[in-house]
């Protein structure tokens, strides 16, 4: 839920409010590394505020010279400039509409950004120090627009107004006048989407598209941040549907509706499972001893009793030292930081040996099903259904590449991606 403002904000919850959906960032389990702070977070529920603020395009205004440009921002109107050139600009003014509210994201920590989001590295890390690694995400990198009535859509579009209530498109920016003369754009690095068909229930991945600045729906670019948009995607929209995917080049996030959310496991539900596992009283086959899956807030830490797994069988143990690889016995490739690869002692199989953690975001559950599966090569544990679904959806990846990863933990999956866990029974 969104944060208690002080008085005078026009976005503080009301009683029962409306919930339009909830925008989850994969990769950080239920929680950013450093906790859940104000409107930096892992998750950002979107309720409907108790005033609208939402805007629509009115004028359009056609300047030649600075004083022209001056004279119509200091309107305080939002609206979104298209510099055409060193001496014409077009600039859409946008009016109050009181049928919508509006809800920004970006990097910006600046006050109209309502949700913030830095890069998400591979491992469940927060970016690095922008210093170091410069963000590829936009500091007002998109907009999501809900409408306040039945049935409550919630549309994209790329870029945000920053504190001047302005979105600039530069000279070198990817603009065009549509044929019905309105003006449109994308962003340096761009917006994509991907919708799917019959999320949760039966998902189908769809294709991953971008969404211009006025929400219209391209095919993607030749590379992320090339300089000629795609074909307009005739007849596609820029409405989230529950499980829509929005990528902000360094960071992907997961739409859950409301409805969506109402059906999907809770923490609760995920809380059951692991008690419910636990109290099965698996083995770890060596040792002899019984292995438990730690409670879900302490599961970010190492415990004396926490499962491992082979994953080349899918064979659960506890942590013990047998079936070392000596030196002399590493296949090529396996290079200092590369995961350790263990013999199974009950099959013999040889591959890599990792600690297994219970995925405890629910919002990317596709079912309520046990946790018998695990993603390859880190370990977190979900459905199967749960599993083999992000095992087959790629995810943009640099500048023109797509790879499917872990949605706990941002990991790059190795094909299959997934793999049965094999739990041993007590013996008594």
């Amino acid at each position: 839920m969104n944060s208690p403002k002080k008085d005078g904000d026009d976005d503080v919850p009301v009683k029962d409010p409306v919930k339009y959906g909830e925008l989850v960032i994969l990769g950080y389990n239920g929680c950013l590394p450093s906790g859940d702070r104000g409107r930096r977070k892992s998750r950002f529920a979107l309720y409907r505020r108790a005033k609208a603020n939402g805007v629509k395009p009115s004028a359009v205004h056609i300047l030649n010279t600075p004083q022209d440009s001056k004279a119509v921002h200091s309107r305080g109107q939002h609206s979104i400039s298209f510099t055409l050139s060193r001496n014409q600009t077009v600039v859409v003014e946008y009016c109050h509409d009181n049928n919508t509210d509006m809800f920004q994201i970006g990097r910006s920590t600046e006050s109209p950004i309502d949700f913030v989001v830095t890069d998400t590295s591979g491992g469940g890390k927060e970016g690095e120090d922008p210093s170091i690694a410069p963000s590829t995400i936009s500091r007002f990198a998109c907009r999501v627009v809900c409408e306040r009535n039945p049935p409550y859509t919630a549309r994209i579009y790329a870029a945000g107004f920053d504190s001047s209530k302005n979105i600039f498109l530069g000279e070198k920016a990817t603009k065009w006048k549509n044929p019905d003369g309105h003006m449109d754009g994308l962003t340096t690095n761009g917006v994509l989407v991907m919708h799917p068909e019959g999320f949760p229930e039966e998902p189908k991945q769809g294709l991953w598209r971008e969404i211009s600045v006025c929400g219209d729906v391209y095919a993607l670019r030749e590379t992320r941040s090339g300089p000629s948009r795609g074909k307009l995607a005739e007849g596609e929209s820029s409405a989230l549907r529950d499980g829509s995917l929005v990528d902000l080049c360094g960071a992907t996030l997961l739409w859950r509706t409301g409805e969506g959310l109402m059906r999907a496991p809770t923490l609760r539900h995920l809380e059951a499972l692991r008690q419910e596992l636990n109290a099965s009283r698996p083995q770890c086959p060596v040792g002899l001893s019984t292995l438990a899956f730690p409670s879900l807030p302490r599961s970010h830490s190492l415990e004396e009793r926490q499962p491992w797994v082979y994953l080349t069988c899918g064979h659960v143990h506890g942590r013990h030292d047998w079936g070392q690889r000596s030196e002399g016995e590493e296949e090529p490739g396996e290079g200092e930081g590369s995961t350790a690869r263990r013999e199974c002692p009950l099959c013999r199989s040889v591959g890599p040996y990792v600690p297994l953690w219970l995925g405890c975001e629910p919002a990317v559950y596709v079912d309520a099903g046990a946790p018998t599966h695990a993603f390859v090569p880190c370990g977190h544990v979900c459905s199967e259904k749960t599993a083999r679904y992000w095992a087959e959806t790629p995810l943009p990846h640099g500048t023109h590449a797509f790879r499917p990863v872990c949605p706990f933990c941002s990991t790059a999956l190795s094909s299959p991606g997934w793999t049965r866990l094999i739990f041993q029974g007590p013996i008594d």
